[in-house]
Order: C-alpha cells, then sequence, then structure tokens
C-alpha cells in the first residue's frame, strides 16, 4: 500500500514532535526550561529561520514568552539571528555547532558553581581559623573537630580548582584537542 504525501507529512511532523519533546524534557540539564526546549526544537526544525511571530503561532504561547525565550537561547549559543534580505523582523535560526552550545552553557555553571564555592571554603577557613585564635582552648576534640574540618576544606579547595581548570579547557577550546568533535 502506497502512502499518501500528505500521510508521509504527518508521520514527520510526529516523528520531529517526538524528538522535540524529548529533547525538551532534558534541557533542564542546560539550566532551561521545558517549554524554551520546545522553543529550541521548532527552531531547529523549521525550514528557514523564524519571526517572534511564527514561533508564537507555531508553539500557541505569547510573543513576550518567545522573546524571553529567544534570548535564554542566544546566551546559550543555541540560536543566532539570521538576516534575510527583505524582511525587517528579527529572524532567528539554530547555531549549528551544538558542541560550543555545550561548553558556553556548561562552563557559565561551572564558572559560577566554582567562584560560589570557592568564596565559601575561604570564608569558613577564615572562620575557623578566627575561632582557633580567640578560643586557645585546650579541649582536644574541639581542636581535633577543628583540624578535621581543615582538612576537609582543602580537599574542597583542591577539587573546586581542579574543576577551573577543566572548565578553562573547555572554555579555551582546548576539550576539542583532547576529544575531537564528530
Amino acid at each position: 500500500m502506497v502512502k499518501r504525501p500528505s500521510e508521509t507529512c504527518d508521520q514527520i511532523k510526529q516523528t520531529r514532535e517526538n524528538f522535540i519533546h524529548e529533547l525538551s524534557q532534558n534541557m533542564h540539564l542546560y539550566g532551561i526550561s521545558e517549554s524554551i526546549g520546545r522553543l529550541y526544537g521548532t527552531v531547529l526544525f523549521a525550514d528557514h529561520p523564524m519571526t517572534l511571530d511564527e514561533m508564537s503561532q507555531s508553539l500557541g504561547m505569547s510573543k513576550t514568552s518567545m522573546s524571553t525565550g529567544i534570548r535564554v537561547l542566544m546566551e546559550a549559543n543555541m540560536v543566532d539571528k539570521a538576516w534575510q534580505k527583505g524582511v525587517r523582523k528579527d529572524l532567528y535560526q539554530p547555531v549549528d555547532d551544538w558542541y560550543k552550545s555545550f561548553s558556553t552553557v556548561f562552563v557559565k555553571r561551572w564558572k559560577t558553581s566554582v567562584e560560589n564555592n570557592l568564596q565559601a571554603v575561604h570564608q569558613m577557613r577564615a572562620a575557623l581559623h578566627e575561632i582557633e585564635q580567640v578560643n586557645e582552648s585546650e579541649d582536644q576534640d574541639s581542636l581535633d573537630t577543628l583540624a578535621g574540618d581543615l582538612e576537609k576544606l582543602q580537599h574542597a579547595e583542591n577539587y573546586y580548582n581542579w574543576l577551573a581548570e577543566v572548565t578553562e579547557i573547555f572554555e579555551s577550546g582546548k576539550i576539542f584537542d583532547l576529544i575531537p568533535k564528530k
């Protein structure tokens, strides 16, 4: 039995929808909401660069939501503006380099995490040293606890400094020398 062209188009559309659904379900790994993930999937599979109005119509969401979503996707290097002769509205298309998108998102998250956690390590270390100076205690249990906490902080600091180096490898693009893009 030969399928009608419209039946084949419907099957393709359904297959795309299934993929977009899975894609949007996993966008939380990038710190991106499911609805913005659906927006990305819509732009990804569009046959041409899209305007905010087209996105809004396609997803049944407000133009304001589309604008906010596109801004998030642009910050993640997942979409970019496109230009088309004679079109006055902003057009958007997916960025082809998914590796760059991954790096951009995770570098940003890792850097924030490293900075915040190193700051917490330094603050706790300073507080422990202050406690140590003020309370020159003869209580061996307290001194052991203090020493143990300082040792754990050193391990934490070593880890976050290592993660900062890993982040630098991604940010500089050196990661692709170690593990080439496919």
